[in-house]
């Protein structure tokens, strides 16, 4: 099952999730209905009141979807609130200790290697025992939460296991599921909180007369009574979508590092600790975490969230067996000072389109240890700058100006000295001058680097890209780069400027997107094929080859050469086109895949277009890799401007 197959699965899981939660609602309605025959004493004469049940429904459903739509409403600024809730701390380098940068190195590798911005990470301090979480809405604004137990406990590896775990959350699309979950089942939780507000009443309020109905406060009992059945089937909803997709992250996690030992060696001392949390919070968010973050109960092989550890060291231990039989040991593994490797794609070598879309959402041993590789080589100022926020804003800025041209640098540095203090412009150029030295292909990893301190407040947040764009415009021109830049930072940035915005699901064929489809391809065919020998023959062919590989593409219309547009248009298309769904953004992402990959040789232009594309799309590609004596900037033809 790749990316694209656990998207869908995900949507479906949310309907099956949908139907059980609408199951629970009727169990309580039937359940108030029959506490209310009994407050009004009824149900002696005639057990079915059509008007009562249908008041009492009616409001049952207005209170439940209250409750709903108000924690959902406080989760749309995604997985940080359910930190915060949990008494998380948001970790920075400045501040942190050993423990905590080696967290924060271990979750910037994970997500270098598979190709998403860089989770902010949150720390529980309070909590003593072992567990971690994931949360969001997309890989684009997740957050990962460790408890401080977890730091103090494992080793390197067994921490790299455990942040693996949480990565497959991440990419998996089980994140989205775990806050819908959250907030459906606190309107269920809602009615246990009013039955708890009637009975703290204790008054002789009665909603009848003296001699009939019973007093408010038994009603509030019943109530309470009742939400405990619904906390019940939360659970159980939780068990019903939480253990299958744990048994998943494990697997991948072992995947993604190559060591099943790590993770086995987190069980093994899960079995003699303890993973509970002393979070009053626990109880809404249990799914999310590594291990069981409650009391064990009687019902436990019923209601937990999490398989038995026993299960899960089996399982883990299989794989160490069966499916890692053929892989290298990591002491076989090439270590980062024996080779540098640099992002990028193999310029032809068995790079194929197939690859391309098999390894989005995904991570593999090699792209872990090329992450390592390629921020172990970075110069220390960047990349300690880019978790401090002034030199994080100066390493956007410099990535921004032109080192081509310094006429049109030294442009650009003038109107940045009219709108931005003149240390951070001296930043700025300190850094443009290291950033200049080494290979283009490590821009984007730059900018993923600076994404967590950067998205720490809104106003700055839009300020950026103001200034980033001022920047662009301070040119002249708008190159393809300078383009990548700003939709990069634009999409990675998005969660902060604006919290409440989601991305849903509405285009459904290949017909309603196919003219954003056709410009898309069009630009990548024309960046692939800009050099001054490249004929217009050769850019129509490419064009029709990845036209061909869309869905239903012979009952289409189809130019012969490629569509002509500028920047404005791409990105209003490439807006659109987050709005399909998953398996035709695979369709779309597979043809520019065969576009770029038509003549097997990949310029870091087409790249970085390529990678920008299927990131903002919620496609995470991971770093192609292409194996350098360095990371020294190695000279490529200038992109044309527009």
């Amino acid at each position: 099952m790749n990316f694209f197959e656990h998207q869908d699965r995900a949507r479906q899981n949310t309907q099956q999730l949908i139907g059980l939660f609408s199951l629970s609602i009727a169990v309580m309605i039937m359940a108030i209905y029959l506490a209310s025959l009994f407050l009004f004493r009824m149900a002696p004469r005639v057990w079915w009141h059509p008007g009562l049940f249908l008041y009492v429904a009616g409001i049952t459903i207005i209170a439940i979807a209250i409750g709903s739509l108000y924690k959902i409403a406080c989760l749309r600024q995604g997985g940080s609130v359910i930190a915060q809730e949990l008494g998380g701390r948001l970790l920075l380098a400045e501040i942190a200790d050993e423990q905590g940068r080696q967290l924060l190195n271990i979750v910037e590798e994970m997500a270098i290697a598979s190709g998403i911005s860089v989770p902010q990470v949150y720390l529980l301090d309070r909590e003593t025992s072992i567990n971690a979480f994931a949360a969001g809405f997309t890989p684009n604004d997740a957050v990962i939460g460790v408890t401080r137990g977890t730091l103090e406990s494992l080793s390197r590896d067994e921490l790299q296991g455990v942040i693996g775990h949480e990565f497959s959350h991440i990419l998996n699309g089980d994140m989205r599921l775990n806050l819908r979950l959250v907030g459906l089942l606190h309107g269920i939780l809602f009615i246990y909180l009013t039955g708890e507000l009637l009975w703290r009443l204790r008054g002789s309020f009665r909603l009848g007369k003296e001699d009939k109905g019973l007093p408010i406060w038994a009603f509030g009992l019943a109530l309470m009574a009742i939400g405990g059945i619904g906390l019940l089937c939360g659970r159980l909803i939780k068990a019903a979508v939480s253990r299958q997709r744990e048994f998943l992250a494990d697997a991948s996690a072992v995947q993604f590092t190559r060591n099943p030992n790590g993770l086995t060696g987190v069980f093994q001392k899960l079995q003699q600790m303890d993973s509970r949390l002393i979070s009053p919070r626990a109880e809404a968010s249990s799914h999310m975490f590594f291990g069981n973050a409650l009391n064990p109960s009687f019902w436990e092989d019923i209601f937990s969230t999490h398989p038995p550890l026993a299960e899960r060291i089996r399982r883990v231990g299989g794989l160490n067996v069966n499916n890692l039989a053929a892989m290298p040991s990591r002491n076989q593994m090439r270590s980062p000072s024996q080779e540098s490797l640099t992002m990028g794609f193999a310029g032809g070598g068995n790079t194929t389109p197939e690859k391309v879309v098999n390894q989005v959402g995904s991570v593999t041993p090699e792209h872990f240890a090329h992450a390592q590789a390629l921020l172990s080589q970075l110069p220390e100022s960047l990349r300690l700058g880019a978790r401090e926020q002034q030199s994080a804003m100066a390493i956007a800025f410099a990535l921004a100006l032109d080192t081509e041209n310094l006429q049109i640098q030294e442009r650009q540095i003038a109107w940045l000295r009219e709108v931005q203090p003149a240390e951070l412009v001296d930043k700025t150029l300190e850094l443009s001058s290291e950033i200049s030295q080494l290979d283009s292909r490590i821009r984007l990893p730059l900018v993923d680097l600076a994404v967590p301190i950067l998205r720490q407040n809104a106003k700055e947040c839009q300020r950026l890209c103001k200034c980033v764009h001022g920047l662009v415009v301070a040119t002249g021109s708008l190159s393809l780069w300078h383009f990548v830049l700003q939709l990069i930072l634009w999409h990675r940035l998005q969660p902060s400027i604006n919290p409440t915005s989601t991305t849903t699901v509405e285009f459904t064929s290949i017909e309603q997107i196919w003219p954003d489809s056709l410009l898309i391809l069009s630009v990548i065919a024309r960046v692939g094929h800009s050099q001054p020998d490249a004929s217009t023959e050769d850019i129509a062919y490419a064009f029709r080859s990845g036209v061909f590989r869309l869905p239903k593409a012979g009952e289409q219309e189809k130019p012969e050469m490629p569509l002509s547009c500028n920047f404005t248009e791409l990105k209003k298309s490439i807006e659109r086109l987050r709005l399909a769904t998953p398996k035709l953004k695979q369709a779309i992402v597979d043809a520019c895949a065969h576009t770029v990959l038509l003549d097997n040789k990949v310029t870091p232009s087409e790249a970085d277009l390529l990678r920008a594309i299927a990131m903002t799309l919620e496609c995470p590609i991971p770093p192609f890799l292409n194996p350098q004596p360095s990371l020294s900037k190695q000279k490529q033809p200038s992109p044309k401007r527009t």
